[in-house]
């Protein structure tokens, strides 16, 4: 390399350097200048899923007034802590995310996004919370009821365990997939958590339409349990009436069972869900004052041929009806299979 080649390089670097401090000095001196500025103004920006804001431009305003220690409109830039003003918001318990920025017109942009309630808990003791998609808790509030799906039965403890948590997991799953089907968001009434044992749950449906429950066992290929439930109602209910069986069992792979017997030990499933019932319609009614009812979809329901009925001793001597699963090969898809069902009649 000769010393040509050598000084050029020499100045290149230099060059660089000195616009490189010549941008580190700019900046620098903006800031300091938007540090000495005021704010002309603000704008407050709430996002939500459903737009059913649960906190609104009064709330935020406020919590931002008190983090900046009076009116934010003519404050110097320098003396709102923004990163105060943002952990502030977030420990509201229905803000998920906060951002603030100031705009080149000096106006303090605030944007907030909101939680989304996909389903709302009561407990065994008749307390009451929603939880978002994240199982985080979140208090009721005064100014919107949330139209999701209610589920009963939640044990009642000070501090969770990891089967409890397990256990939220399972509603928040359930919650966000009848929320997102018209059908089962429309039909599904309430959904009852049962004890099945020492850290066991199953789910038991409650239809608006039908006086019937729906036992899923728990929380796992939900959506193929559904499936097995909304073809037997195109199959058989559409036809025999939403009536006729009390017990529809749809928890076993590839199959249904119905039964006319009514169930049996499930006095503290029914004890709560009288104590709840108030609390329900309380909330329902709120639900149709803030975004009306959901009308049920109406379905065209199929030719039934492939259920078999298990009959009752005709000769009125009394014989145990319990419903018998029949095991298939190939299990049906959601929405469409035709499942199996094996109904128990008693005479």
């Amino acid at each position: 390399m000769n010393t040509k080649q050598t000084i050029r390089k020499v100045l290149f670097v230099l060059l660089w350097v000195v616009i490189g401090a010549g941008m580190i000095t700019l900046l620098v001196a903006a800031i300091g200048r938007k540090k000495k500025e005021v704010c002309s103004d603000y704008v407050i920006t709430i996002k939500a899923a459903e737009k059913n804001f649960f906190v609104d431009e009064k709330d935020i305003l406020k919590l931002v007034s008190a983090a900046t220690d009076g009116a934010i409109k003519g404050q110097p830039f320098s003396d709102i802590k923004m990163r105060k003003v943002e952990e502030l918001l977030k420990e509201n318990e229905w803000i998920q995310d906060a951002e603030l920025w100031i705009d080149n017109k000096n106006v303090l942009n605030v944007t907030v996004t909101e939680r989304e309630p996909v389903a709302r808990v009561f407990t065994t003791t008749g307390n009451t919370f929603y939880i978002d998609s994240t199982t985080k808790r979140m208090s009721l509030s005064d100014k919107m009821s949330a139209r999701v799906p209610v589920f009963t039965g939640f044990p009642e403890k000070k501090i969770w365990s990891s089967k409890d948590s397990a256990l939220m997991m399972d509603v928040k799953n359930i919650a966000c997939y009848v929320k997102q089907d018209t059908f089962w968001n429309s039909q599904v009434s309430q959904l009852d958590i049962v004890n099945c044992g020492f850290n066991c749950w199953q789910f038991e449906m409650i239809p608006v339409v039908g006086n019937h429950t729906a036992k899923f066992g728990n929380a796992e290929n939900i959506d193929q349990k559904f499936g097995r439930l909304y073809t037997f109602y195109q199959q058989v209910l559409s036809k025999a009436g939403f009536d006729k069986y009390p017990v529809i069992d749809v928890q076993y792979k590839g199959q249904v069972v119905a039964s006319k017997e009514k169930p049996t030990g499930a006095i503290d499933s029914v004890q709560l869900r009288r104590n709840v019932e108030k609390l329900l319609q309380q909330s329902r009614q709120a639900q149709n004052d803030s975004i009306g009812a959901v009308k049920p979809a109406k379905q065209n329901a199929p030719v039934v041929n492939n259920v078999s009925t298990v009959a009752g001793n005709k000769t009125g001597t009394k014989t145990n009806t319990k419903p018998v699963p029949v095991k298939t090969n190939n299990p049906p898809k959601p929405n469409g299979g035709k499942p199996r069902a094996v109904m128990a009649n008693k005479h």
